[in-house]
């Protein structure tokens, strides 16, 4: 039984005749005739009585009309369905960080994305860069915001803006009485290094700006406690400016003026992801953060 043979028929039905059911579908009278007699003969069933002045359902043709009706509802409801899921404006994100999304920009794109799409269902997971890859890559995760400074084969990555460097430093440290440090001054510092087994990217990236050789400290440990070494006085380290804005028991932050002071904010996903919530995502932030783009 075909799915056309039975919008036909409800178009004969509704338009009393096959002439008038025929120019409403653009198509041949015989076509439908056809059709529907096709569908009598698999039915075993007269479901319509022919005459000069038009068509009327039999006593069986009406039973039969109320299950067609009732399908082609259903099927209806299937397509709106599908429709309103392939715009990606209902369904669940879970969305990986490296670290808090604190401040501009990322805290004011949340905000947006969730005006614009409050019956999408974001879910945040903070974990280590190492397990934010595997997770984007076996599709634990939707997406990531992740740190630029590595490279992410087998998942698709786009740059989305840059954050400014600040270090983190003790109270009453001595470089707290500067308005801004430099890579010299802290050169003199030990470096606390969020850090973890088979995931030395932090650290490395570190080293680019500060120079290999430097006495690093790495710490398995989230990025508050580290910054609670910190204030402890075991060493400085250095955060995004998003991180700085948020104030922290025993930390003085302070600008780091440097011209590669900063650190590229991107966005990951898995390259085979299909998802319309996803696309809806990464299209949104690709497009807000267009203003900010890396080169």
């Amino acid at each position: 039984m075909r799915l056309k043979a039975l919008q036909y028929l409800t178009a004969v039905v509704d338009a009393g005749s096959f002439a008038k059911a025929a120019v409403m579908l653009e198509v041949n009278a015989s076509t439908l005739t056809r059709c529907i007699d096709a569908l009598e003969d698999e039915l075993g069933l007269t479901l319509l009585e022919r005459s000069h002045s038009g068509v009327r359902l039999t006593s069986g043709g009406t039973a039969v009309m109320v299950a067609v009706r009732r399908m082609l509802a259903d099927l209806d409801a299937v397509a709106e369905t599908a429709r309103y899921k392939s715009a990606g404006n209902e369904g669940e994100l879970k969305l990986g960080v490296r670290m808090p999304p604190i401040g501009d920009p990322l805290e004011t794109l949340l905000a947006e994305w969730r005006g614009h799409h409050p019956k999408v269902s974001l879910t945040l997971y903070e974990m280590p860069d190492h397990d934010l890859y595997t997770a984007v890559e076996n599709r634990r995760l939707d997406a990531a915001l992740v740190a630029g400074y590595g490279a992410w084969p087998n998942v698709a990555t786009e740059p989305l803006f840059c954050e400014l460097l600040f270090a983190a430093l003790p109270n009453g440290h001595p470089l707290c009485a500067r308005e801004s440090v430099d890579w010299n001054c802290l050169r003199r510092e030990t470096i606390l290094v969020q850090d973890w087994d088979g995931s030395h990217a932090t650290r490395e990236f570190y080293a680019s700006l500060l120079g290999i050789g430097m006495p690093f400290q790495s710490h398995s440990a989230s990025e508050q406690s580290v910054l609670a070494l910190v204030g402890a006085g075991f060493g400085v380290t250095l955060v995004t400016h998003g991180r700085a804005l948020a104030d922290f028991p025993g930390v003085t932050f302070k600008p780091i003026r440097e011209p590669n002071a900063q650190m590229r904010i991107e966005l990951a996903w898995a390259l085979e992801s299909k998802d319309a919530v996803v696309g809806r995502f990464v299209s949104f932030m690709r497009d807000n953060t267009r203003l900010k783009r890396i080169p």
